[in-house]
């Protein structure tokens, strides 16, 4: 798998978690204490996340890291 179909399905997995969750992009930011602009890129595949943000986000969600990778 290329690095920018990692960033893409990783993005598309942090989305649809938010999404799930009913929560906007801002209040992710807020919850994870990131900003809105680097939740926006991770989902738009444009950054890859690194791994204290992956465990971070896998933590906020309760979802083991491993799953950003399926």
């Amino acid at each position: 798998m290329g690095i920018r179909k990692l960033k893409n399905n990783i993005g598309k997995k942090l989305k649809s978690l938010r999404l799930e969750k009913g929560l906007s992009q801002e209040k992710l930011a807020e919850y994870v204490n990131m900003s809105r602009e680097h939740i926006s890129c991770i989902e738009r595949g444009k950054n890859l996340a690194n791994t204290e943000t992956l465990y971070n986000l896998a933590k906020f969600f309760e979802i083991d890291i491993k799953s950003f990778f399926d």
